[in-house]
């Protein structure tokens, strides 16, 4: 009960690299348990700064049921700034707390965790949406940390890629992450400069940037049948998403802070060009088809943090690589 360990961020991403599909199956069964209702996922709490307005800390508390039974908060830094220095965007820390108790258990450090559970709901999406996993072309829209953990978690899931094709704005970072494909994932790669070429064939698009607002505004920038994965939420136009056929993760939750989704609902006036929640179209009671694009908008849950830090952290106990915090607790009597 009093028990406090603490796993950093080299542990818990040398566990999820030997663990990946475990992962996606953690996540595919969150959504699961998630839409089955057993489970709390309130709103995330951004914290904003008036001189630095593209930077936030956000908060996401949860519950999850199920076989977990476990509470938590993630508490994860986005401050795009970082990059001009060289330093990856997003730092995070996961704190896991006890059901029965509130005690908490475990703190992990989370950029991994939460780069991690994103990665895997991109492709198990993909994966649902295409009913496959081939893709002759896949295209990858912001060459960052995000970006890199799909494309890995693409292959621990074998799929077969004819072709990958790397977007960035900035032409540096999108011939590394071509070469990382190359050399470390095995895919064939190579970088465009240009946006619409590199979309205009490609099986799978992933958006994976770190976008304020719509900037892909073209009605027709999607083929009929294309899976595009609006990973970063926010590049994709109105216009683009009520031509769609839309997948979310949780459709209350998608509908905030400006999304592509969220802004379409504002321009529109209803939310009838939702088609249902992956989980929806895990179990068939969503249904989409090879008329209009198919554009998978996930929110990011904070259940999706607790099942993979979880995950992480039975791993890292059974293999001794958590370090335990004696004495943690000040007070473990009441008199």
């Amino acid at each position: 009960m009093f028990e406090f360990s603490v796993i950093g961020g080299k542990t818990a991403r040398d566990i999820i690299s030997r663990s990946r599909p475990d992962i996606v199956r953690e996540v595919r069964e969150t959504y699961l348990t998630h839409g089955d209702g057993d489970s709390v996922n309130p709103d995330s709490y951004f914290l904003r700064f008036p001189d630095k307005p593209d930077s936030r800390i956000i908060a996401l508390p949860a519950y999850l049921g199920g076989k977990h039974g476990l509470a938590g908060i993630k508490w994860i830094g986005s401050f795009p700034g970082n990059i001009d220095n060289g330093v990856p965007r997003a730092s995070a820390a996961l704190l896991l707390n006890d059901y029965a108790t509130g005690y908490p258990f475990a703190l992990l450090e989370a950029s991994q965790i939460s780069a991690a559970r994103t990665a895997a709901s991109a492709v198990l999406a993909a994966e649902q949406l295409t009913g496959g996993r081939t893709a002759r072309r896949l295209t990858v829209v912001g060459a960052g940390i995000i970006a890199r953990n799909i494309l890995e978690f693409f292959a621990a899931q074998q799929w077969t890629v004819d072709q990958v094709i790397v977007h960035d704005r900035s032409p540096e970072y999108g011939e590394a992450l071509s070469a990382f494909v190359r050399n470390s994932i095995g895919y064939p790669a190579r970088t465009s400069d240009d946006l619409r070429p590199a979309v205009d064939g490609a099986d799978v698009v992933v958006f994976a940037t770190t976008a304020g607002k719509p900037y892909v505004l073209d009605p027709a920038a999607f083929a009929p049948g294309q899976v595009v994965l609006n990973i970063s939420l926010r590049d994709l136009g109105p216009e683009l998403i009520h031509g769609a056929y839309n997948i979310v993760d949780d459709v209350e939750h998608c509908m905030k802070a400006d999304t592509s989704p969220h802004l379409a609902e504002q321009k529109y006036g209803h939310r009838e060009f939702i088609t249902g929640t992956l989980a929806q179209h895990i179990r068939g009671t969503a249904v989409t088809g090879p008329d209009k694009p198919v554009i998978f908008s996930p929110f990011g849950l904070g259940v999706l943090d607790l099942a993979v830090g979880a995950h992480v952290y039975r791993a890292a106990q059974e293999s001794g690589e958590a370090i335990a915090i004696e004495d943690f607790f000040g007070e473990t009597t009441r008199w």
